[in-house]
């Protein structure tokens, strides 16, 4: 359960991103140099119902390097 920043409702999780006209979404790379970047996965949006604050944030925080 993740809380708002702005007013601490409980958000609704498990959104998603997507690019306008098109079929796929978006996905995060550690390094965007390379054309196989090393992938983190793909963001996962929660969206606040009373301010409408949005919140991107990734599930498998496994493939970040630390």
């Amino acid at each position: 359960m993740r809380k708002c920043a702005r007013c601490q409702t409980e958000m609704v999780e498990n959104c998603s991103i997507k690019v306008e006209g098109a079929g796929y979404g978006v996905v995060m790379a550690i390094d965007d140099k390379h054309l196989f970047s090393k992938r983190i996965g793909k963001p996962k949006v929660a969206i606040c119902p009373d301010c409408c604050e949005v919140s991107i944030y990734v599930e498998n925080v496994k493939n970040l390097d630390r």
